[in-house]
């Protein structure tokens, strides 16, 4: 099947939604499964909306992701250019085939016309769209409403009969003529609409099966009527597209998951240190399955079992939970190098190493991030939980309400008993320093672990929740650690 062709073809605008990146992600598998060509292409001709930040941000979004493309923007390729903004003339030519080959026709209707169309439709109880007013207009016709000076917008000539199709994800699919009135594809000031170039270039692109959200599936008859006729007019080879139309992705309240929830936002997820194979592999379980209850995989082995019929139709629920559980997982599938070097760029953007770090950061974090690795969520986190252990001693603070809650007077016994014992150490290690604490807080002063160790962590780490103490103070050695102590005795 190294004949089929998919695409991913997003505007623009705004920030990428996850909702389209499961798109692109389920175009990507499929493409890589039967070896055929993921196509990326930018579906910017909207200028009022579209904007070369959002252009950049896309681009960027895919590489980080690791969703490469075979032909699109930055790689080329037989059908380019892949930015419809740059196949102005393209869409240009195409209409004015139409139009000559009689499959469009120019309508002159004012919108307060169309709206009082729709007004009447609505008290007649039938299924409100364009009537056709100026299907059939003569040229004394149109030369009349030129002379006027009305503006005209190009309208696709809908053919009189039912649509029916084979959808990839739905099964049969139809549409009867009557819900799908004559639709525009050129605005009054030239402007190309999405309803003439995403098919046009499908045509022209040779693009094979179309999988997209389930939001586009009314518009699907359109599309079709319109390859017919594109093939009337030599534009394309006469084939139509197999489509697939992926499940809503639902976000609080049983409503589709929108661009105005937080949730939605990838840049979130790679700001709060998700990895992006995480982020894809629960992508992956929006609407699809791998089978044997399987929910932890790569995108290789993704593509290897990726199979269209294995795409479910039903609405399918973002859980940030799950999402977050996943990453944790992949957290903990990393190796440790792996991982330093994943969280190592946030430590050196809060100023905690440099760039490169030091021989006694890479050492520091050899032993910390092994500590971390099982409570981390995300690669946010780290910087919290080992900045303790290499911030500059002047820079060491304590949380305030941590050190509130903690560091009263009653802990000041705690405090300079741990001190003793610690002096006293002959040898400084984990198992030394637990020993020591242990039998002078919890068996000397009769406490328990929680209310003996709680004032020295907080002393130690400045907070209440860290990676294991003992281990924690042994890195930090034991100057460091007694001058904390000693510190931490100040607090009221």
């Amino acid at each position: 099947m190294s004949d089929v062709r998919v695409r991913f073809c997003p505007s623009p605008t705004g920030n990428p939604h996850v909702g389209m990146v499961r798109t692109a992600l389920f175009n990507w598998a499929f493409a890589r499964h039967v070896g055929g060509t993921f196509v990326f292409r930018i579906e910017d001709t909207d200028s009022a909306r579209d904007s070369e930040e959002s252009y950049d941000a896309l681009l960027d979004s895919l590489r980080w992701l690791g969703l490469t493309w075979d032909e699109g923007p930055e790689v080329g390729g037989p059908y380019g250019p892949y930015r419809q903004s740059q196949r102005l003339d393209i869409y240009a030519d195409v209409a004015a085939k139409l139009l000559d080959g009689g499959f469009a026709y120019r309508c002159y209707c004012t919108a307060e016309e169309l709206d009082a169309q729709r007004e009447l439709a609505k008290k007649e109880n039938r299924a409100p769209g364009y009537e056709g007013t100026c299907r059939d207009l003569t040229a004394d016709q149109r030369n009349a409403f030129e002379a006027e000076g009305r503006a005209s917008v190009v309208r696709f000539r809908m053919p009189d009969r039912d649509c029916t199709w084979n959808d990839l994800v739905r099964g049969e699919v139809t549409f009867g003529h009557e819900h799908v009135p004559d639709y525009v594809l050129v605005r009054g000031n030239g402007e190309p609409l999405y309803t003439l170039v995403n098919p046009v270039d499908d045509a022209m692109m040779r693009i094979t099966h179309v999988l997209r959200g389930e939001d586009l599936l009314s518009s699907t008859p359109r599309q079709i009527a319109l390859y017919e006729a594109l093939a009337a007019i030599g534009v394309s080879d006469g084939t139509t597209p197999l489509f697939g139309h992926l499940p809503y992705v639902m976000g609080e309240g049983n409503r589709k998951l929108s661009k105005r929830d937080p949730e939605s936002a990838l840049l979130m997820y790679r700001e709060e240190g998700y990895l992006p194979e995480a982020l894809l592999n629960y992508l992956a379980l929006l609407g699809w399955s791998m089978g044997d209850d399987q929910e932890f995989f790569s995108m290789e082995q993704m593509a290897a079992a990726f199979q269209i019929d294995r795409v479910s139709a039903n609405p399918a629920r973002f859980d940030l939970k799950k999402c977050t559980s996943i990453n944790g997982d992949w957290i903990r599938s990393l190796s440790v190098d792996d991982l330093i070097a994943r969280i190592m760029p946030r430590l050196a953007d809060a100023g905690l190493v440099s760039n490169p770090p030091s021989v006694d950061q890479q050492a520091i974090l050899k032993e910390a991030v092994p500590l971390i690795q099982e409570r981390l969520e995300n690669l946010k986190q780290a910087v919290g939980m080992v900045g303790f252990l290499l911030v500059q001693p002047e820079e060491f603070t304590l949380e305030e309400a941590d050190a509130k809650a903690v560091l009263g007077e009653d802990a000041d016994e705690t405090l300079a008993a741990a001190i003793t014992a610690l002096e006293a150490l002959p040898e400084w290690s984990t198992d030394a320093i637990h020993e020591a604490l242990k039998s002078a807080l919890v068996e000397g002063l009769g406490l328990k672990p929680k209310f003996a160790f709680g004032p020295v962590r907080v002393a130690i780490t400045g907070r209440r929740i860290s990676p294991p103490l003992f281990e924690s103070m042994e890195i930090l050695g034991r100057d460091v650690s007694l001058a904390r102590l000693n510190s931490a005795r100040s607090v009221r």
